[in-house]
Formats: C-alpha cells, sequence, structure tokens
C-alpha cells in the first residue's frame, strides 16, 4: 500500500468485515497491515512519508474548502454586491440606527491554536480566498516549524487585525456611497461605526507569568506605531500634502521612539527610570488623542467632493474605531489574583471571608470614600501584586499613550460580587474608572449555575450602577473553553444562555436599561469550543441565540455583542484581504446585534417539560465522563505527546513519570483536552449524553428539535461532531498495550524475526491498564452512539455534506498510519540493547517514557546511553605509539542509525498526521 487511496480502499474492505465480525477493528486491522509491511520490509519509512505528505496535501485542501465554504462568497465583487443587496433602510434615521453602532466587536485572542506554519498558514488562505478550484497547490511543507513565542503571536495578531481594519474601510467606504446617493442632504452626519477589534495578546495574565509588566507596555507602544502608520498611509493616499500629516508624522517619529525605549530588558532601575521618564515628560508629539482629528477630517469633509470627503470619513470612522492602537485591549487576570491584592488593604490577616456581607459592606464603603493616588512607572515597577499590577499598567497606558480607548479587564474565575467590587475600588484608586470596564468571566460549572445569583446581587449595588452608566455599559464574559471541558459543550452553551438571559433580567430588575449590555463569548474556532462549524450564521447565534438576544431587545436594553476569533485557526478568517473582507461581509448581512422581537417563542423554551430534563440528562452524562478514572486515564493515556506544540502558553508535561499515570485532567487545560478527544478520534464532550437523554422518549424529544431553530442548531453541531468521529479509533489506541496482542503478533511463525520485541512487549505490558481503559471507555461510547443515532434517524439530516464521508475515512487511514507508527516506534524501543540505570534512569523508565509519548525525553536518555560523539585518539598529539583500539571506531553509530533516529523520525510523522487529523476537523483543540 503506497497510495491514499489504497488505504482508504482497505480500510472500506476491512468495514464490510465487521458485518460478520462486530468486534472486528478497521482501523486497527489497516494499522497491522501497514506494520506487518513495514517490519518486514515490504515498505520503509520513506514509503509512510510519502502517505504522511498525501494525507496532508488532503487536509490542507479540506481545510481551504471549508474556510471557503463558512464565508462564501470570497470575491471582492460579490461582496459589495452582496453588501449593496443588505442595504434596506427607508430613512436616514433608520440607516444611522444600523450603522452608528457595533454589530459586532471582534476580539483577537491568543490561544495556542497557531497549529499550522506560516507557509502552510499562507497556502490555505490563499486557496480559500479565490472561487478557483483548490487543487495541490495548496500542499506546501513548511521548511519547519517555528517556535511559537509570544512575540509570535503578538505579530500574526497585529497582521490579522490590519486585514480587518482595511475591510472594514472598504465596508464604511461603500455605507457613505450609498447614503450620499440615497440622501444627498443628510449623508454628512453619518458617523459608520461597523465593528470593533481588540486583542488580549501580551495582556493575558491569567495562568501565565511569562509576561513582564513592561512587555505589555512595550506591544502597546509598537501597536501604537504601527495603527499611526495605518493612518498616515490613508490620508498620504487622500493628499500627500494634507496638513494633518504634520502632526501624524512626528507623532509616529515620538512613537517609535518609545517603542524601541521598551522593546528591552527594564528590570534595572536605571534603565526603566530613563525609559519611563522619556515617555512621561511632555512633548509636542506626543499625540494622546484622536479627537482634534477627527473633528478635522470631518469639518473638511463637508466642505469637499464626494469622493474625497467619503475617504475622509472613512478615515475619521477608522479613528474613531480603534483610537491610537490597533484596537482596544484586554488585560485579563484570574480571581485569586484580585483576592490577594484586595486583603492587603482590608483583612492582611487573612481572617475575612470575601463572599461574606461584611466583605461586601467594608468594599462599599470603601467605594465611596476612596482617593484617587498618582502613580508612575517606578510604583508599577515595584508592585508585586499581578492584579495591581496591572491597574498600574493601564493607569500608564491612558495617561502617556493613548487617552480615547478604554480598557477591559476581564477577571477569570469571578464567582462573587466581591471580585468586581475589589476591582472598581482598584480602578478608582487609580483614577481609571471612567476608562476601564470590569468584565467577570463565567466559565466553571459553579460559575454558570449559580452566575444569576450573582449578577442579581452585583447590578443591585448602588457603586455598580453609578459605575455601569458611567461607563454606559455592563460588559460580561462567558467563556466555551473549560465550559465545554467540564460541563459539556451542549450543556454548556444552553446554561450560558440561561445566563444570558438572567442578565437582561437582573439589568431590567435594577433600572439599568439605560445602558448597553456588552457579551463578550470567548471560544475557539473547533466545535469543542463553542464554533459552531455549519455555517457562519450558526457561528454566531450559537453562542448567542435569538432567544437571548430578544430578552434584551424586549426590555430596551442595547446589545453589543462580542466573539473571539483565536490564534492561528481564527486568524485564518482574517489572514487575506479577501476573507477579511467576506467574513466581516457576511457578519454585516447576519447582523447579530439585532433580533426579531415578534418572532414566536420556540418550543425549546415554551416546553420545559421536555428540555430541562434533555439538558439535565446530557450534563449528567457529561459529568460521569469527568469524574471517571476510566475516561481521565483515556485522555492522558499518551499525556500531551500527541500534540505538536501550538503556542507560547502550554500545559506543561509532568517530568514524574508516577505523576504521568496519575495526571488529572484539570492539569490539561482545555484547549488540550479538546485536541487529545480529537487525535484519539471522538469528541467527547461534544456528542457524549445525547443519546442517551433521549433514551425512552425519542420521539417526543425528536419531534421538539425539528419543531425548534435552537434544537435544530443543536442536532447540526451534534451530527457535524458525529460525522468526523470513530468509537473503533478510540479501542483501536487500546490495542497498542494490549498484551495477548503482542503475544499474539508472531505467533505460528508469521513475523518470527519480530518474536523476541513482541516477547518483550508483550511481558512489559502485562501490568498496563490502558487496553483495558480504552475498551471500557469505547463500550460506553458506543452504547450511548447507539442511542444517538436512533435518534438522529428520526431527524432530517439538514445539511448532508458529499465531503463528510471523504474525511471520515482520510482520517481512518491517517489514524491507521499513525498507530503502524506507533508500533515501530514500540518495536524500536524495546529491540534496543539493554544499558545500566544512570541518573535514576532505568530502560523501563525510558520504555515508558516512549509508550507516553515523551519522546523527546526518551530520545535524550538513549543518547546519552550510547553516544556516538566522544573522544577519538586521533584527537590527542601524543609521540607513544599504540595498537588499541583495534576496532572500527564506529561505537554506538549503528545502536543510533537503527534504533534511535527511526524512533525519531517515526515520531516527528506522528506529529504531522496530527496536524493533519486537526486539518480535517478544521481547527487544533
Amino acid at each position: 500500500m503506497k497510495t491514499v487511496d489504497q488505504l482508504i480502499d482497505r480500510l472500506s474492505q476491512h468495514h464490510l468485515r465487521t458485518q460478520e465480525t462486530p468486534l472486528f477493528n478497521p482501523v486497527f486491522q489497516l494499522g497491522l497491515d501497514l506494520s506487518r509491511e513495514l517490519e518486514g520490509g515490504e515498505i520503509d519509512l520513506d514509503t509512510l512519508e510519502a502517505l504522511v505528505a498525501e494525507l496532508e496535501c488532503d487536509s490542507m485542501q479540506s481545510r481551504s474548502r471549508r474556510l471557503r465554504r463558512l464565508v462564501a462568497p470570497v470575491t471582492p465583487s460579490e461582496n459589495t454586491e452582496g453588501l449593496k443587496k443588505s442595504l434596506k433602510a427607508e430613512t436616514f434615521a433608520d440607516f444611522q440606527a444600523a450603522w452608528q453602532r457595533p454589530q459586532l466587536h471582534a476580539v483577537f485572542t491568543a490561544h495556542p491554536t497557531f497549529l499550522l506554519p506560516p507557509e502552510q498558514s499562507e497556502a490555505v488562505a490563499q486557496a480559500a480566498s479565490s472561487d478557483r478550484e483548490i487543487g495541490s497547490d495548496v500542499c506546501v511543507l513548511a521548511p519547519e516549524r517555528p517556535q511559537v513565542t509570544l512575540e509570535y503571536e503578538h505579530d500574526r495578531a497585529m497582521r490579522a487585525i490590519a486585514n480587518a481594519q482595511d475591510a472594514r474601510d472598504s465596508i464604511v467606504g461603500e455605507l457613505l456611497d450609498h447614503a450620499a446617493g440615497k440622501w444627498p442632504d443628510q449623508w454628512q452626519d453619518l458617523a459608520p461605526l461597523p465593528f470593533r477589534f481588540a486583542s488580549w495578546v501580551g495582556y493575558d495574565m491569567d495562568g501565565r507569568t511569562d509576561i513582564k509588566w513592561y512587555d505589555s507596555i512595550g506591544f502597546r507602544l509598537g501597536e501604537k506605531t504601527q495603527r499611526l502608520s495605518r493612518y498616515i498611509a490613508s490620508l498620504e493616499r487622500i493628499d500627500p500634502d494634507h496638513p494633518l500629516l504634520g502632526t501624524l508624522r512626528p507623532a509616529l517619529a515620538y512613537a517609535q521612539a518609545r517603542s524601541a525605549d521598551f522593546a528591552g530588558d527594564l528590570t534595572e532601575p536605571e534603565a526603566l527610570s530613563a525609559a519611563a521618564n522619556r515617555l512621561t515628560a511632555d512633548n509636542p508629539d506626543k499625540l494622546l488623542s484622536l479627537a482634534p482629528l477627527i473633528d478635522a477630517l470631518e469639518e473638511e469633509a463637508c466642505d469637499a467632493d464626494k469622493d474625497r470627503a467619503i475617504a475622509l470619513k472613512t478615515l475619521a470612522a477608522a479613528m474613531r474605531a480603534d483610537g491610537l492602537g490597533m484596537g482596544w485591549i484586554h488585560f485579563r487576570v484570574n480571581s485569586s489574583q484580585l483576592h490577594n491584592a484586595i486583603r492587603r488593604r482590608i483583612d492582611p490577616d487573612n481572617a475575612l471571608d470575601l463572599a461574606s456581607k461584611g466583605a461586601i459592606a467594608t468594599l462599599r464603603e470603601m467605594l465611596a470614600t476612596v482617593k484617587p493616588l498618582r502613580s508612575n512607572f517606578a510604583a508599577l515597577a515595584i508592585e508585586s501584586s499581578t492584579a495591581i499590577r496591572q491597574f498600574l499598567a493601564m493607569a500608564q497606558i491612558l495617561a502617556h499613550i493613548d487617552a480615547d480607548a478604554p480598557i477591559r479587564m476581564l477577571i477569570a474565575e469571578c464567582e462573587q460580587p466581591s471580585t468586581i467590587l475589589a476591582a472598581l475600588y482598584f480602578a478608582k484608586l487609580f483614577g481609571i474608572e471612567d476608562k476601564v470596564d470590569v468584565s467577570p468571566l463565567f466559565e466553571t460549572e459553579s460559575a454558570l449555575e449559580h452566575g444569576g445569583r450573582f449578577l442579581d446581587a452585583l447590578l443591585a449595588e448602588e457603586s455598580y450602577q453609578q459605575y455601569a452608566r458611567l461607563r454606559g455599559r455592563v460588559a460580561i464574559q462567558t467563556g466555551f473553553s473549560d465550559a465545554g471541558r467540564f460541563v459539556g459543550q451542549i450543556p454548556a452553551s444552553l446554561a450560558i444562555e440561561r445566563l444570558q438571559g438572567r442578565l437582561s433580567e437582573a439589568m431590567e430588575a435594577n433600572g439599568l436599561t439605560d445602558v448597553a449590555a456588552l457579551i463578550f463569548n470567548t471560544h475557539g474556532e473547533s466545535m469543542g469550543r463553542g464554533a459552531h462549524p455549519d455555517s457562519f450564521e450558526d457561528r454566531l447565534t450559537w453562542p448567542l441565540s435569538p432567544w437571548a438576544k430578544r430578552r434584551f431587545a424586549r426590555a430596551g436594553i442595547p446589545l453589543e455583542p462580542e466573539v473571539s476569533f483565536q490564534g492561528g485557526d481564527g486568524y485564518l478568517f482574517f489572514s487575506t484581504p479577501e476573507l477579511a473582507r467576506a467574513t466581516l461581509t457576511r457578519i454585516a448581512q447576519i447582523r447579530p446585534a439585532e433580533t426579531d422581537t415578534s418572532a414566536p417563542t420556540d418550543p425549546l423554551y415554551r416546553r420545559t417539560d421536555l428540555s430541562l430534563d434533555f439538558y439535565r440528562a446530557i450534563r449528567s452524562h457529561q459529568r460521569e465522563h469527568l469524574h471517571s478514572k476510566t475516561y481521565a486515564r483515556a485522555v492522558t493515556a499518551f499525556g500531551l505527546g500527541l500534540l505538536n506544540s501550538t503556542g507560547s502558553r502550554v500545559s506543561r508535561r509532568q517530568s514524574d513519570l508516577a505523576a504521568d499515570r496519575e495526571m488529572n485532567l484539570r492539569q490539561i487545560r482545555a484547549i488540550p483536552h479538546n485536541a487529545i478527544l480529537q487525535q484519539l478520534g471522538y469528541p467527547v464532550n461534544v456528542i457524549a449524553g445525547i443519546g442517551s437523554a433521549a433514551d425512552g422518549n425519542y420521539e417526543e424529544i425528536a419531534s421538539l428539535l425539528i419543531e425548534s431553530e435552537r434544537g435544530r442548531q443543536l442536532v447540526r453541531l451534534a451530527r457535524s461532531s458525529n460525522a468526523l468521529a470513530s468509537i473503533k479509533t478510540v479501542a483501536a489506541y487500546g490495542e497498542l498495550f494490549n498484551s495477548a496482542y503482542w503475544a499474539s503478533r508472531p505467533y505460528r511463525g508469521t513475523e518470527s524475526h519480530l518474536s523476541d520485541a513482541c516477547e518483550v512487549l508483550a511481558e512489559y505490558l502485562t501490568k498496563d491498564d490502558r487496553a483495558g481503559v480504552f475498551r471500557r471507555l469505547a463500550s460506553r461510547l458506543r452504547v450511548d452512539a447507539l442511542k444517538l443515532h436512533r435518534l438522529l434517524s428520526l431527524i432530517p439530516n439538514e445539511h448532508p455534506l458529499e465531503e463528510r464521508e471523504h474525511i471520515r475515512r482520510t482520517i481512518g487511514a491517517a489514524q491507521s498510519l499513525r498507530l503502524a507508527l506507533l508500533q515501530h516506534m514500540f518495536i524500536k524501543a524495546v529491540s534496543i540493547p539493554a544499558f545500566s540505570r544512570a541518573n535514576d534512569i532505568s530502560r523501563d523508565d525510558v520504555l515508558e517514557m516512549v509508550f507516553t509519548l515523551r519522546v523527546d525525553d526518551a530520545l535524550a536518555q538513549m543518547r546519552r546511553a550510547y553516544p556516538t560523539n566522544y573522544p577519538q585518539i586521533t584527537d590527542f598529539a601524543v609521540d607513544a605509539p599504540s595498537d588499541y583500539p583495534d576496532g572500527d571506531g564506529e561505537g554506538y553509530a549503528a545502536i543510533q542509525r537503527e534504533y534511535i533516529d527511526p524512533i525519531e523520525r517515526a515520531y516527528g510523522l506522528v506529529l504531522r498526521l496530527s496536524t493533519a487529523i486537526a486539518n480535517e476537523f478544521g481547527a487544533h483543540g
């Protein structure tokens, strides 16, 4: 078998055998077929590498097709025409109302999802950016995977935002042109603001300590430099001699100099003092507000011809949206960091329960009496509290870099109102409460369960009400990462939806209908993280449903929806000008900030006797998996060894081998958890529990889901996930650790040359638990899947995709190929001659490293035991003759060549297959 088509044909033949033998595993059998050919010399690693390259090519084509399908059409002319057809306002007032408030805030976040090297990312994006057939030109091989540093992530975020800004400018220009043609006497009063952009790359301190405070200042200065450069380029295209260039160009030079000041290491007081003094000193070129420039551009546009006026107003709109940066910025801390900070001021003895009424009363009094304090960079440098340090950094940014653009303060794991009051206290203490939006994150099971009471209590606080009116909004964040991991993706989405409804009730009950509700729904691009894969409309309405939006609309509360485009996966939507324009045009047409208030109630919300039980049953099923040692052991069976490094914030592998065996699911972040489920072949936290929840009531549940738009959306998500899933693959990974398999493989002399290696593996794995673990998990998943298929058979398939069966078979071929490579690694590992124990590392330890895919660690120990670089007698200028050594001097080179290098090469191919499988799923994690 030397082509992928041959692999798929063989896999299809094996699938037919399951009719005769239900327990037969086609995926594992194909892996065995390949393994036999590899170990028998019929094929070699070169052959397998060619197969991997072919699968990579197929996966990149699949990814390009999916990207194009989500945002199509992609040609600029079609999107210009599409936007024009969607402009249906009859009056200028209606047109203003439709376009002077953002339909969406798009946040470019950077958790570890930079799966593709830049060359492959570019190829996928370019292929998706036209209506041409997606061919083999998308199949580029990256020279090597770059290290994903924070600086790399920030650079990629800024590239994506730059394309988004250009696309928004095009849309704004077309809106102005339409208004000028339809309302020639009024159009100059239009100030379009269809989208806002933001980023937390370089400012997110939740769960990481590697970002120094001056890194964040440096990033913000760099963003100011980049944005000023883009403003200047836009103005030069309008008029190369425009008088405002006399303000912008010196401001750019000043910002560049200050950016250079903060680009280095500022840990030494002398270096910091010099950089800080230059930034804080008065300077005529220190531009802190664009308000005068916006007014000047708008005033000039009033007397200009139409084309020049549109260009001037488009530039003014960009300035109004972004300020003196590439977009708004989001700082993020953990609630525990805020608790530690506030205790220093109200509870140094750590005796007060911050959730108590006494703590709330104390904070209420502190907020009423707090006097703002001045701060400087020296205060920032010596501050030890992470949370206070973030407020000090925000104060310096607002005072010395950009005085206009507000800053979001996201608080992770926020479960009590006192946490928000503590944040408000520090905002007031440093005089920035009028520019900071404090936003609690609801993501954990506890936060979602008790979030309604949290909001009721918080919004009842007079100090918070005053603050909300000062800012003009109530801001919250709902997260689909940990929620999807610990609650299950479908229960999490429904719980988040209910929480959003509770927010509308709390705002209405506390008289806050005069401010907006800003709801930031953070998710990744995979279905396991809250990104619906079927359409862009589903992607936008899954985290913020029409039901939730109607709650705000009927209460008269303006809505500001916000979503994340996360990491390398999310940035693909904005990675070319064509894709950025297509993405924003789809959003402009879908209009996620609006809803039809007269729409009838969706049956899912009316038939709560059915829907609530259905939801609770799915949640209960997901919880059983989460608390199951079987599930935890299966997910952690390979540690994180099936995954590529995809970001600067990663979950570290345990150095202790025993710890690997007992690794807790909470030690693995949400993205790697989802990614492992993809690689093992079954997105448990998306699919599991739906079938079991309908057990005994299939017809009634199916009828409800068919009648409900939200229910059909749920089914579309489940079908999309199930179309990529394979329980046989889950079971196949367990067979790698089946002692009986290895003992039987050379049975009757079929592979006698492997007898010794298979005997060692069989004996070693008699004490391994993973075969049983995977078998039990597969059995549980199979029972649930039977019930899911029974339910789905009663519901019409709304979006059947022809390519799904091909993708499914391609994933199966990739999994089988990887199983063959893993078997090759296992055989080579046990075939290496035994070496003596050194530095508390034994041969069994090294084998366990290979079995848990800690391959880099294993290779390091092997090379240490069998070095190929060692002193040669010819290195010495010794006069006396010697006949020893009398060998060929090869030493351990043969062991390196025959065993160690093949393990390394095979593992490299394993990781390339991981990328291909993730591409077929459409995202990493």
